[in-house]
């Protein structure tokens, strides 16, 4: 069976919103490290700890957990909740809210629980799974990292529970791949019970993965991240977030701010340069460009996902925005 590669979030934005994104995400403090590399061959399939377990497992401490997953080759689709991707080598994988995740191949297989395959800590080496039927073979890097910074809150929903994001031929992806590798040679037991690792090169890793990711986001290049820490703004963000199908006007989002529509309106135009309404029609077109690219869904659902009642009206708000209708949109990426 042939999986077509869906292109994700593949290629940099323009030179000043990149540069713009870069300067935003190096203030965002991540501490983690790679922990895990799976070899996986057909039929296979895993589910992962429960949220909540995994933590305890990776960084009691933390207040947040971002997973990620380096695909080094072959494919797999990766589920969380309701939201399923797939991805190819290459890809980079992200569960921004720690999320329990199933993981699986091409062909049909049990779902076996992650315990099944990995041993408790303390661990003296680095985990390595090696599972499956001994099919066709992917090989996938595990890591993770902490961060605190609202970005990561899943009450603001600024992603999906999982994406994935294909980095554009040429140096950033070699050097992803280069990253992966040598973590994996440079992980080394200090102690009975204790593993080191490089945290550098993840952090940097999310970082360059963040960017292209966001890169498309409403306002990005005009203090989006910044809007997040906002006291006036974020409510607003948090409410279309986390349900950009309901019909909002901006009385609505005002009541979330606890403050006037007028001074909501003044707000967002001096932090985001734009008004609210504006702001809400922009993020439902980037959610929708995520659900196009990574999910099979038909264009009438994903109409109703971000707010339209019908698919004619959301494929001309569309492709105003994008110079094409959804159905082509998707098909060309």
């Amino acid at each position: 069976m042939t999986i077509a590669r869906a292109n994700h979030d593949s290629g940099a934005a323009g030179p000043d919103r990149s540069a713009a994104l870069v300067a935003a995400l190096a203030q965002i403090q991540l501490s983690g490290a790679i922990f895990l590399r799976g070899e996986y061959t057909e039929s296979w399939a895993y589910e992962s700890l429960p949220s909540k377990d995994a933590a305890a497992v990776l960084a009691p401490e933390a207040v947040r957990i971002v997973l990620f997953h380096v695909v080094v080759s072959g494919s797999c689709w990766v589920e969380a909740g309701s939201h399923k991707v797939w991805a190819h080598d290459g890809d980079v994988i992200v569960l921004p809210y720690n999320d329990q995740h199933r993981m699986g191949g091409h062909e049909a297989a049990e779902l076996v629980p992650i315990t099944q395959l990995v041993d408790p800590p303390p661990w003296t080496e680095m985990p390595h799974i090696v599972h499956g039927l001994g099919g066709a073979r992917s090989e996938v890097v595990c890591g993770y990292l902490t961060c605190d910074d609202r970005l990561f809150d899943p009450h603001m929903g600024v992603f999906p529970p999982v994406f994935v994001v294909t980095p554009p031929e040429g140096p950033v992806r070699s050097w992803i791949r280069a990253s992966s590798d040598l973590v994996l040679q440079q992980t080394s037991q200090v102690t009975d019970d204790r593993l080191a690792a490089p945290t550098d090169i993840p952090q940097l890793l999310l970082r360059e993965v963040l960017k292209l990711h966001l890169a498309n986001a409403p306002a990005a290049d005009t203090g989006w991240l910044a809007a997040l820490h906002d006291p006036v703004v974020a409510p607003a963000l948090a409410a279309i977030h986390g349900d950009p199908a309901r019909k909002w006007a901006i009385a609505d989002l005002a009541r979330e701010a606890t403050v006037s529509s007028t001074v909501l309106d003044e707000r967002f135009r001096t932090v985001l340069g734009l008004a609210p309404i504006r702001y809400l029609t922009g993020w439902r077109m980037h959610v929708a460009e995520d659900l196009l690219r990574s999910t099979t869904l038909p264009v009438t659902a994903i109409a109703r996902r971000v707010g339209y009642e019908s698919e004619e009206a959301f494929s001309r708000a569309f492709k105003r925005d994008h110079g094409a209708a959804p159905s082509v949109w998707r098909v060309a990426r």
